[in-house]
């Protein structure tokens, strides 16, 4: 609608952005196309972030790689007006994407049951993790993150992501009923238990969610108690090793900041010593 900028924001930087992509060297219907860009996706057919590869494989070095792994996966525009106009959707358009992170102030993550949580999947944190990246390289800020919790809608509750990592994190990361219940479970239950560290860790590597204490306490949970580090390297010592591996990246990378040398130590003794049972397998 033709109304002033105080009654209608969203047109108003509809038609000033016109404006700047025409400026740019758009003509006047790809500048208005381009304008009205909101929702972005990965490409039509395809699935993900572009996190999850850079993140198993330790192939980047800072936030600007994972934030570009993001940015090109996630930069292809949705929108009705271009199925009415030109018959498809889900155009490649970068630079009006990272126009709309730019300005980004909020990242928030909705879910609506409590049969998962933000530790049990790499999707979480590809998304909003990935999402977060991208906001913190193009703003030169964190941007603030939040977890929507609707899985009572009656009582919907809004936390900070880093309340909501914490509340996994004790409920079920260190819990040892969690412990003992994916104990029964052999190798998937120590694959269960290896994914939850890497998930951690990626959660902290793109959105910086994680406290050093919680490391420490998958180290103590995991890894430094006999019957539960026995019980791993008996049924799966490719997820020992890989859980070491990924608490020493984490100190590597500056985000496990305070942990004692002891620690450390112990960590490279199991990978060495995980090593020498997945050769023997």
């Amino acid at each position: 609608l033709d109304e002033p900028p105080d009654l209608n924001p969203l047109a108003d930087r509809v038609r000033k952005e016109t404006i700047e992509w025409q400026q740019a060297g758009l003509d006047e219907t790809q500048a208005q196309q381009r304008s009205l860009y909101r929702i972005f996706g990965s490409k039509p057919g395809a699935y993900g972030a572009g996190l999850q590869g850079a993140i198993e494989a330790q192939n980047w070095t800072d936030d600007r790689d994972l934030a570009r792994a993001y940015l090109n996966w996630s930069s292809y525009a949705y929108s009705a007006r271009d199925v009415a106009r030109f018959g498809d959707t889900g155009k490649s358009a970068p630079e009006a994407f990272e126009r709309r992170l730019a300005n980004l102030q909020i990242v928030l993550h909705n879910q609506d049951n409590r049969e998962h949580d933000l530790l049990d999947s790499d999707d979480y944190y590809q998304f909003q993790g990935g999402l977060t990246a991208a906001v913190r390289v193009l703003r030169g800020e964190n941007p603030a993150t939040y977890f929507g919790d609707r899985s009572n809608p009656e009582n919907p509750k809004v936390r900070r992501l880093q309340e909501e990592i914490a509340r996994v994190y004790r409920s079920r990361v260190v819990n040892p009923k969690w412990i003992a219940g994916v104990m029964r479970h052999g190798y998937k239950g120590a694959f269960e238990m290896a994914a939850t560290v890497d998930y951690l860790f990626a959660y902290d590597a793109t959105a910086q969610c994680v406290e050093d204490y919680m490391y420490q306490g998958v180290a103590e949970a995991y890894l430094f108690d006999p019957p539960v580090e026995d019980f791993i390297r008996q049924k799966n010592p490719w997820a020992l090793r890989d859980m070491a591996e990924r608490l020493l990246e984490a100190h590597q990378r500056g985000l496990w900041e305070v942990v004692d040398v002891d620690t450390l130590a112990r960590l490279r003794a199991i990978v060495l010593e995980a090593e020498g049972e997945v050769e023997s397998k």
